[in-house]
């Protein structure tokens, strides 16, 4: 007689459940994805059929949609939270989350953008970091000024474009190998 295994499978949103089971799958079963996957979180929007990922033992697992408690302890976590991607960018602010890496990129010595971003030393306020990142990576917006002898069109930096590029790197692990907590 044959037993069967159902797993589901939980956690914060983005941590790569989607990705563990495709994963499993690959291995064990030689077969392609079955669930989509992605860098933000909310790519799995609801608790899907069983996906098949072994086949002796028969082994079945339940993706699911990130969870994250209905409060969180202290603004920190939060901001944690939305550095790792657990939580959209956009409902916190990248100015916001910028600021916030740049403290502990500072607090734990974490000096790597200094030299990406071509900055002559470590700096403690995110206005020049965002600048340097704007110019290093020709993050630039044409914008139309109006003046008394009529409508000037300028680049100037686009900094929220420079934030998400930021957050960008830390993410890929171009600043450096860090742990939040």
């Amino acid at each position: 007689q044959s037993c069967e295994h159902n797993i589901l499978v939980i956690g914060v949103p983005n941590v790569g459940k989607s990705s563990l089971i495709n994963s499993l799958r690959r291995l064990h079963l030689k077969k392609g994805r079955a669930t989509a996957v992605g860098g933000e979180p909310g790519i799995t929007k609801a608790v899907m059929s069983r996906i098949q990922v072994c086949e002796k033992p028969l082994m079945y697992l339940v993706d699911t949609p990130g969870v994250l408690p209905p409060r969180l302890k202290d603004v920190e976590t939060g901001m944690k939270l939305a550095l790792c991607g657990a939580i959209h960018d956009h409902l916190v602010g990248e100015d916001v989350m910028a600021d916030y890496l740049l403290y502990i990129l500072n607090k734990q010595q974490q000096f790597r953008y200094v030299q990406r971003y071509g900055l002559g030393q470590p700096c403690d306020h995110i206005e020049p970091l965002l600048k340097h990142v704007a110019l290093s990576q020709g993050r630039t917006q044409k914008v139309k000024v109006l003046t008394g002898t009529g409508n000037v069109n300028m680049m100037m930096l686009n900094y929220p474009a420079a934030a998400c590029e930021f957050l960008r790197d830390f993410r890929a692990g171009r600043l450096g190998r860090l742990t939040l907590d």
